[in-house]
């Protein structure tokens, strides 16, 4: 069975990432904050290499927010 809330965490990080660059009508700050909460709800519920995944993920909205 698939982790769902990893799916979501993925989703929201791109959605974020879009709405960063500029490719997409969302607010980017609210994009980041949603795949902030939806990265924390999957971290506990997720593998040790879903976990890796997820800290990478965290390091790039990290990122995007000290742009």
């Amino acid at each position: 069975m698939a982790n769902q809330l990893f799916q979501k965490a993925r989703e929201t990080v791109a959605i974020a990432k879009q709405a960063a660059n500029g490719n997409s009508s969302a607010d980017a700050q609210q994009a980041i904050f949603v795949a902030k909460n939806a990265l924390s709800s999957a971290y506990a519920n997720s593998t040790v290499a879903e976990q890796e995944q997820l800290s990478m993920m965290q390091n790039e909205l990290d990122d995007i927010q000290s742009q």
